[in-house]
């Protein structure tokens, strides 16, 4: 038993309330926003930051209760990461330490820098939805991407007799396509006829890194793809587990956003 009172008393259903409440509250402000961005991984969690450090509203959906994606563990569970020239200044940016390996090869700490990123899209305003699952896409006149329709991700779980579970929509501006090689957004388009998918090519870290750079953008009125779906979009070599692309990418995509809806 504690004899000595050190916390305020504060019970259960205080702390419950005031959970239920502010993501109520959260949640029914960011049901239309700005950019709904599907993927928290390094470029996602990039363009996020860019963007919201404009004072934009940002919402980033995640399917997993953690964010970050691969940038926490590098390669092989093995939590290093690599960046190639000039992705490094990104680095720099984010106040995280990296040291150059070999010649215009960067190397830093994966929780480092992963945590870093996180901090400063949070710092910036970013919101997420974490255990969430992009379903669908709001379309309006002309096939234009205008938001999203998203559901728990445990109800990808429950048994298909009752799988009953509705999902909700958000309206925003802008969706990026953040979630990687699987390309969520782009591969919806795809079974409504409205895009087609190359699909991600066969490893080539040198050649990879630039052309997805080179082709982060709009894919679709209302859709911008950035990070590794960009490869499958457009049949883009993958790159493994380097970094420095997914950084500028989503830098990008962010310059894109605010050039389309300013």
């Amino acid at each position: 038993m504690v004899n000595k009172k050190i916390f305020s008393p504060v019970g259960e259903k205080e702390v419950t309330r005031a959970i239920v409440n502010e993501f109520a509250k959260q949640f029914s402000e960011y049901v239309e926003s700005d950019c709904v961005i599907i993927g928290a991984g390094p470029a996602g969690l990039m363009a996020g930051k860019e963007l919201a450090k404009e004072k934009l509203k940002v919402l980033i959906i995640e399917r997993n209760n953690y964010l970050g994606g691969g940038f926490w563990i590098g390669g092989y569970l093995m939590n290093k990461v690599t960046v190639r020239k000039p992705a490094q200044e990104i680095l720099t940016e984010l106040n995280v330490p990296f040291e150059e390996v070999s010649k215009d090869l960067y190397v830093a700490d994966g929780p480092h820098a992963c945590s870093k990123l996180i901090s400063s899209a949070c710092d910036a305003g970013v919101k997420f939805a974490n255990m969430t699952i992009f379903d669908d896409v709001v379309l309006r006149e002309g096939n234009r991407v205008a938001g999203v329709v998203i559901n728990w991700t445990p109800v990808q779980a429950l048994p298909r007799e009752i799988t009953c579970v509705d999902p909700v929509a958000l309206e925003s501006k802008i969706v990026i396509d953040a979630s990687g090689h699987d390309a969520v957004v782009v591969k919806k388009l795809a079974e409504r006829g409205i895009v087609k998918p190359v699909g991600f090519g066969a490893m080539w870290v040198e050649m990879s890194e630039d052309l997805v750079v080179e082709h982060t953008g709009q894919v679709h009125p209302g859709l911008v793809v950035c990070g590794m779906a960009v490869t499958t979009t457009y049949g883009l070599p993958r790159m493994g587990p380097t970094f420095g692309a997914m950084l500028l990418s989503g830098k990008k995509a962010a310059e894109t956003v605010k050039k389309l809806i300013s």
